[in-house]
């Protein structure tokens, strides 16, 4: 893994009345434990992979409570877990990432919200939207909407995050319906606190086994007949059930202010980024009391008509602060004020952003236009003045840098053993042409940026070889697919694979096999390491694949051939190239402790380092832009007579010889050089240090 969580899991044991203090998706973790879960699934994926992660870590303590963890392959195995809880009284929760996630388990979504459930079931969504996400700007609510899932958007503090866990499966079971908890990036790493309870073991559990299976009820089955009643009991009782509860566990929040005439209706999830507008502009205090009326939806479906109503009774205006778009809830709110013909104005989209992410500076402008339409005598300066402040922060850093900001993406980690295989086919394209180049979901993506610049399309986690299906008829050179190991499993395998075989393909695949599922924090694949028992290979020759090859990433002159060779090759079908180079992160967590403990015992070690001869360098850069390698740089040129910069190794190398394959397969200058570092040394090597001193100049 990533991280170890060793704290995380000894807070997991904390009982009644302790205080349990953390980040938002692990005070998740424990709601759970406190809701008495008897199984929890899902796919690793940013910003929720923690929760399965400690999960799987403290598998010990799982066992104990007789909780059932399982790490799945992909989203849509994880929400079939779910089928626990449609005859069974056990509650079950899943995760995975936002829509991506949610995308691809929609199939079971789907069947699992039409059969409807018996124990609670839970989603717990990462909500990956706005600057800072790493995927389609969509939002689960469209999801909810299809499949009537309730969707939970709990306010970013701890103590709301625990009690829209546990009433969330209150919730499920109240209307039989499963419920997605809907975790912003914010939410899910807020630092806070909130007071613990015991832990509940379930009823139903690996300790507590069923001694005979539920009795059979053709109605619990998405199989028609039964789907056409199902519909019906999902409008008519489940849908009036969830409403109720809502309504009566008073799921949402109503905070009172002073300028009664005007209200906000804000999703629990934006709260925060609210109040701190309000305060920009006056009408809140540090501790979020604000002068006007919030409703704040932790329930952002189904919204219960009578609250909504009330609410927005004997106001002039209502300004509704709704993420994304489509805008679902301000469409919905509409809808309900005109059937029961309350008079407010409604605003929203119309007063801010269609799109992007609602930070506090896009809601200051918006409140700003706001009150000066329906409350003018709200003195709004210093709202204005706040953000002219902003605005002077962005003029200073712009006039102190000569230019705007710069953009900071992405890149490949220091030493990844991808990045030579992207510097390989760049060489072997200057022999055989570029191909059309399928990219895909996982680290490898980072080679769509510079000094690389590959990848026509991105089309799903997986689907990369899939989505060159219809290019490839149409292309003289045989198109070229990237996958990583964790795509492979996650999806490749059927989708590209098996789909090119049917279609007796003429692609050509290059998987990375770097161990791990590496872009959601390292975690382990069937083949890694540690299950060095199955291997790509040999699901590829389960399937029928006949052309494969197994290459050293870092052997980049020996990766340019192979590629060279499978683009020109006559043989008919797929080719698939394995590029056999662990995830970097990983192999130097593996290395570090190993080497510490060899040289706290004397014992010899040596470290590889590499460099360039300042003299020789031409200062023509060509290194760097095949590598793009972080720690191989620029510097000055100490010979007075040349201007242009010189290329210079800097700390951080990590030795894995990129540099140097580079200018051996690319035929570059030869100024680059490979140094042993020797620490401990024995006799023999202290022997030829005095060698080389007494020979070599100084």
């Amino acid at each position: 893994m990533e991280r170890q969580f060793t704290e995380e899991i000894r807070s997991l044991h904390l009982g009644e009345g302790a205080t349990f203090r953390g980040e938002g998706i692990l005070a998740v973790t424990k709601a759970l434990l406190q809701s008495g879960v008897a199984y929890v699934g899902g796919y690793q994926g940013a910003p929720v992979s923690h929760l399965l992660d400690v999960m799987v870590q403290a598998r010990g303590y799982m066992d104990e409570l007789g909780v059932h963890v399982e790490a799945c392959t992909n989203e849509a195995s994880a929400a079939a877990m779910l089928g626990a809880s449609i005859g069974y009284p056990v509650r079950g929760a899943v995760t995975w990432k936002s829509i991506v996630g949610t995308n691809v388990a929609a199939d079971a979504l789907s069947y699992l919200s039409t059969a409807g459930v018996t124990g609670g079931a839970l989603i717990v969504a990462g909500e990956d939207y706005g600057e800072g996400a790493s995927v389609a700007l969509e939002r689960t609510h469209a999801i909810a909407l299809k499949s009537q899932l309730w969707l939970l958007d709990p306010r970013p503090n701890l103590p709301s995050i625990v009690r829209m866990v546990e009433k969330g499966f209150e919730l499920s079971e109240a209307s039989s319906t499963p419920v997605i908890l809907d975790l912003r990036i914010r939410a899910c790493h807020v630092q806070g606190s909130f007071l613990a309870r015991d832990n509940r073991a379930p009823a139903i559990s690996m300790l507590r086994k069923l001694a005979a299976p539920a009795a059979f009820d053709y109605d619990k089955l998405s199989h028609p007949p039964a789907t056409f009643r199902q519909e019906k009991v999902k409008a008519e009782v489940r849908l009036p059930a969830a409403r109720r509860f809502v309504a009566e566990e008073r799921l949402n929040e109503h905070f009172g202010g002073e300028l009664r005439d005007i209200g906000i209706i804000v999703q629990g999830g934006l709260y925060n980024n609210l109040v701190r507008a309000l305060e920009a502009i006056g009408l809140a205090d540090h501790f979020g009391s604000a002068r006007l009326p919030i409703l704040v939806l932790n329930v952002v479906y189904p919204l219960v008509p009578e609250e909504i109503c009330a609410f927005c009774s004997g106001k002039r205006a209502v300004l509704v602060v709704e993420e994304g778009q489509p805008e679902f809830i301000e469409q919905d709110v509409s809808t309900l004020l005109r059937r029961s013909d309350v008079p407010a104005r409604l605003h929203g989209k119309d007063l801010l952003q269609m799109t992007g992410e609602y930070t506090v500076e896009v809601m200051v402008r918006g409140l700003a236009r706001f009150l000066a339409r329906h409350e003018p005598s709200v003195d709004a300066e210093p709202g204005t003045q706040w953000l002219a402040r902003a605005d002077r922060v962005r003029q200073n850093a712009s006039a102190a840098l000569g230019a705007p900001v710069p953009a900071r993406p992405p890149g490949f980690c220091i030493g990844c053993p991808e990045r030579p295989v992207f510097a390989a086919i760049k060489l072997a394209a200057r022999e055989v042409g570029l191909p059309h180049i399928s990219a895909d979901i996982g680290c490898h993506a980072f080679a769509t940026l510079e000094p690389f610049s590959m990848g026509n399309t991105i089309l799903g986690y997986g689907m990369s070889l899939a989505s060159s299906a219809a290019v490839a008829p149409m292309m003289q050179r045989r198109p070229l697919a990237i996958m990583g190991d964790g795509g492979f499993w996650h999806n490749g395998l059927l989708s590209g694979v098996a789909s090119n075989l049917l279609n007796a393909g003429d692609a050509v695949l290059v998987i990375m096999k770097n161990g791990y599922s590496s872009a959601t924090g390292t975690q382990e694949l069937l083949s890694s390491r540690a299950k060095s028992d199955q291997s790509i290979e040999r699901a590829l020759a389960g399937v029928g694949v006949q052309w494969v090859r197994t290459v050293d990433n870092y052997r980049v002159g020996a990766v340019a051939a192979t590629l060279k060779q499978a683009m020109s090759t006559d043989h008919k079908g797929l080719k698939v190239i394995i590029a056999d180079g662990e995830c970097q992160l990983e192999r130097q967590r593996r290395l570090r402790p190993q080497v510490a403990a060899a040289l706290a015992q004397g014992r010899r070690e040596v470290r590889v380092k590499y460099g360039v001869d300042e003299d020789t360098c031409t200062g023509d850069h060509s290194c760097i832009r095949l590598s793009g390698c972080p720690t191989l740089t620029v510097k000055d040129n100490p010979d007075p007579l040349r201007s242009d910069p010189v290329a210079t190794v800097i700390e951080g190398c990590v030795g894995c010889g990129l540099c140097g394959e580079n200018a051996d397969a690319a035929v570059l200058c030869p100024s680059f050089y490979r140094a042993e570092i020797v620490q401990n040394p024995n006799a023999w090597d202290r022997f030829l240090d005095r060698i080389r001193n007494a020979v070599l100049p100084a």
